[in-house]
């Protein structure tokens, strides 16, 4: 009985895992935008916030999205992150790139040195990112 005290003690001052918030405003790999991670609905959702680099004939418009309807609307303000949920020390949801107009599973992961992992996968098949915060 006294271990069984112990133990449920023990259990109750264990605190449960919880991701590291990851809000904020990140940088992508290429340095070519700002990416703004805040709540929406009860979850976290990522949206293009700036365009540091516009390349000379890339589309302004969502024109590789697969739905035809979405192909016209602006890249900026854009989400492309959504549905991210506490899944313990990650988030876990979905990320959009507009460039090949394809959704991935996805998760996001602070690193001790500030920077964000978010990790686009198909299948067992992952690539990972480093995004950088923001200044």
């Amino acid at each position: 009985m006294r271990l069984m005290l112990c133990f449920v003690a023990l259990m109750i001052g264990v605190p449960a895992t919880a991701a590291v918030p990851v809000t904020g405003k990140w940088v992508t790999p290429e340095k070519d935008s700002v990416i703004s991670i805040a709540p929406c609905g009860g979850k976290l959702c990522g949206r293009i916030d700036r365009i540091l680099k516009h390349k000379p004939g890339a589309p302004a418009v969502d024109e590789n999205n697969p739905n035809p309807s979405l192909r016209s609307r602006p890249i900026l303000g854009m989400a492309i992150l959504t549905g991210f949920a506490d899944a313990g020390k990650k988030w876990a949801g979905s990320i959009y790139d507009p460039r090949a107009g394809k959704t991935y599973r996805s998760e996001l992961f602070k690193l001790a040195n500030g920077n964000l992992q978010v990790k686009g996968c198909v299948g067992i098949f992952c690539q990972t990112m480093i995004w950088t915060p923001a200044s």
